[in-house]
């Protein structure tokens, strides 16, 4: 046995030097992370110097070649900002999204969409539950780009009915909106949405103004008491073709389920199309970003074909 052990070692070596190889099997194709891009290994690898004795040599991979522009991969720039209002008391604040290569590509228009916080919270909430980066994410890989503008309701401790938010939004803030920025200023390019009572204004600006806007979603559905009082009469105004795309979701603990999941049994006896989903989960920043990616791409695929 250690002379046929022998033997074989010996042809092996002898195949080797001719063949550069002796397994009778081809080496399978072998990719690597590289900056946690998957890239193949065939890649041509640029020059290395010698490794010290005993290191195994390192190859440097050359990057990929790109045609995205700096722009589009540097992502959108959220800003804060403020205009005066007589509605609001001196000043209306809020955070503004711009698409990324919104300074560089001049001629370009873009859809707009309404993101409004819940109680207790301010303007910043959908930039901390990840909008923006949702928004740079979903641009990125190839959804049209868009502005996101999410407004502060200083007064959200009060009753709707005392609350100037609507006129401020509707007479100062979406007129400014559109003389400043490029956007498409038409109904089927703006969007509205909100969380918890952020939810229910949005709801209102969707019923009571459905000629501004093509899309409404409410997340984790706080309906405001005066419009509560008439949904009915609401929905049986707005013409069918002026009803607005609706999206709505809850979490399966979330304590306003049952009155949200009243006014979908609204939408359905009328025979209004929307989509209703009810994910694990409770009235928390835990649940909503958990899902904010998948409302920001929701609100995008609207205006796919824009």
């Amino acid at each position: 046995m250690k002379t046929n052990a022998a033997f074989f070692t010996l042809t092996c070596l002898l195949i080797l030097l001719l063949s550069n190889g002796c397994s009778p099997q081809n080496t399978p194709d072998i990719e690597t992370k590289i900056g946690g891009t998957l890239t193949p290994m065939d890649a041509t690898p640029a020059a290395t110097s010698s490794p010290p004795p005993g290191q195994a040599p390192t190859l440097a991979v050359k990057p990929a070649i790109t045609d995205e522009p700096d722009c589009l991969i540097l992502g959108g720039q959220v800003k804060a900002a403020h205009i005066p209002s007589i509605n609001m008391k001196n000043d209306f604040s809020f955070h503004v999204y711009l698409p990324p290569c919104y300074e560089e590509d001049t001629a370009q228009r873009y859809p707009v969409l309404y993101l409004i916080h819940g109680q207790s919270f301010n303007d910043d909430q959908w930039v901390r539950l990840g909008a923006p980066l949702a928004a740079d994410k979903l641009i990125g890989d190839g959804m049209p780009p868009f502005i996101i503008v999410m407004p502060f309701d200083k007064y959200h401790y009060r009753q709707p009915a005392a609350d100037p938010f609507d006129e401020a939004v509707i007479d100062e803030l979406i007129p400014y909106i559109d003389s400043t920025y490029r956007t498409i200023p038409e109904r089927a390019s703006r969007a509205v949405g909100g969380l918890s009572r952020g939810g229910g204004w949005a709801l209102h600006f969707a019923l009571n103004h459905p000629e501004l806007f093509g899309a409404f979603g409410g997340h984790s559905l706080a309906i405001l008491d005066e419009d509560g009082r008439r949904l009915s009469r609401l929905l049986d105004a707005i013409p069918v073709e002026n009803m607005p795309r609706i999206l709505m979701d809850i979490g399966k603990s979330d304590g306003l389920r049952a009155s949200v999941e009243k006014f979908e049994a609204q939408l359905t006896e009328r025979g209004i199309p929307h989509e209703w989903y009810v994910y694990p989960g409770y009235h928390n920043e835990e649940y909503w970003t958990k899902h904010v990616e998948e409302y920001i791409k929701w609100y995008a695929s609207g205006w796919a074909g824009e």
